[in-house]
């Protein structure tokens, strides 16, 4: 039974990179949404292959005493002409008083428009793995981003 799942989630797999398309080699930008400690963040994102990405976030709150900084690692799909969908996961740190270390997740669209201007929306669900964060967090944004 694992052998017949593995090779079906291979497949899948092997099946949805092969429909990859090629992403910009740097995009930044902001990300506007909520959830622990930030509303905005400044958002980098850099090509690690023709269909993977590390993105890098920062965001600041209450006058600057607050920080959230995520890392994730994405794939990223093509759904139709200009229209691609990612997944990834990764972590961060956030301060709030007192410092907490966090997992997380993350799933979204993103339009790459004619002009170098990529739009995209995501959910981001996090859990706190140590520090102040207690339980699971959900942050959905929208974001602008430069592509260069």
């Amino acid at each position: 039974m694992k052998k017949i799942i593995f090779t079906l989630g291979f497949i899948l797999v092997t099946s949805l990179a092969l429909t990859a398309q090629e992403i910009s080699k740097n995009a930044i930008g902001l990300r506007f949404g909520g959830g622990n400690g930030a509303g905005g963040e400044v958002s980098y994102q850099r090509a690690l292959g023709s269909n993977n990405r590390l993105e890098i976030d920062l965001g600041l709150a209450n006058k600057f005493n607050n920080f959230k900084a995520t890392g994730l690692y994405q794939w990223v799909w093509n759904l139709e002409d200009r229209f691609n969908w990612y997944a990834g996961f990764g972590g961060g740190l956030v301060s709030d008083n007192e410092t907490g270390i966090f997992a997380a997740g993350i799933i979204g669209i993103e339009y790459n428009f004619d002009v170098p201007i990529l739009l995209s929306i995501d959910y981001r669900p996090e859990i706190g793995v140590a520090g102040n964060i207690n339980g699971l967090e959900s942050d959905v944004a929208l974001s602008v981003r430069y592509q260069f």
